[in-house]
């Protein structure tokens, strides 16, 4: 009989996240992922079967972390543009305020190596797919209640919120500031 687990694997994979956020996908070693974790190679390999695995089991639990957490920001009582606003300003003091300046990992993810692999680019697609859906409800939310204007040009405003907001978190990692990110915050 082989010996029990001696780690917890959610732990694993959120600790695994942390490493794939800060370094990429390609320039993280497995003895980076060993050495995070505190597991041999072998058990990592008996646990996930791979560092690809692995790094689609961190992505898949970032992904639903992070829509999880600005679906709440978004779904509350009070208006919806203070809403938006709100969510948007913590986007940006989440990226601003990290002092590795990791930006989102989804939007690192897409750019380093969802063009090469189809499972990661569905995975990246859905978490996108899942924040434009929220941005989008709290529009038309804005909107049934008269404080966002109905016309055509905010009709695609959940996709540009969403895409405004990927396009900023992939350039924070380089330094951006806080004045030119918030000043897109603006209504």
């Amino acid at each position: 009989m082989g010996r029990p687990k001696q780690f917890d694997p959610d732990v694993a994979v959120e600790r695994a996240m942390g490493v794939f956020w800060r370094k990429g996908y390609a320039a993280t070693t497995p003895q980076d992922l060993v050495d995070e974790i505190g597991i041999g190679k072998g058990s990592l390999y008996n646990a996930f079967g791979s560092k690809h695995a692995l790094f689609e089991r961190a992505l898949a639990r970032y992904r639903d972390s992070q829509a999880a957490w600005l679906e709440a920001l978004l779904d509350h009582p009070g208006p919806a543009k203070d809403r938006l606003r709100g969510a948007l300003e913590a986007l940006v003091a989440l990226d601003l305020g990290d002092p590795d300046r990791r930006g989102c990992m989804a939007v690192n993810t897409a750019a380093e190596s969802a063009p090469s692999d189809a499972g990661t680019a569905d995975t990246v697609r859905m978490m996108f797919a899942r924040t434009e859906s929220a941005f989008r409800a709290t529009v038309e939310e804005g909107q049934r209640a008269g404080e966002i204007d109905g016309g055509p040009r905010t009709t695609p405003c959940g996709h540009k919120a969403s895409r405004s907001t990927c396009s900023g978190r992939y350039a924070s990692p380089d330094g951006c500031c806080r004045a030119s990110w918030s000043a897109g915050v603006r209504w």
